[in-house]
């Protein structure tokens, strides 16, 4: 499914997938991989120092990429469907 024009922040939406960024930080968020993708790297940061929160905060995080809309990425843009 392709996005045009622009998010319901007035921004552009992101190149980046909240389904790729939801799927990454599920399986691989213990690294903060989900975080590092979207360029929120202070957050991937924490995550990869707390093992992704002891896997609670990367498995909830990811649940929230896929199911909200309204996750940006380092830029401020609504990630893509």
């Amino acid at each position: 499914m392709a996005f045009s024009g622009t998010a319901p922040n007035g921004q552009p939406y992101s190149d980046k997938s909240k389904i790729t960024a939801g799927l990454l930080q599920i399986f691989l968020g213990g690294l903060g991989i989900g975080r590092f993708y979207t360029g929120h790297t202070g957050m991937a940061v924490a995550q990869l120092l707390t093992c992704g929160g002891l896997g609670f905060w990367s498995l909830i995080d990811g649940i929230l990429f896929l199911t909200s809309n309204d996750r940006t990425d380092k830029q401020g843009r609504v990630l893509r469907g």
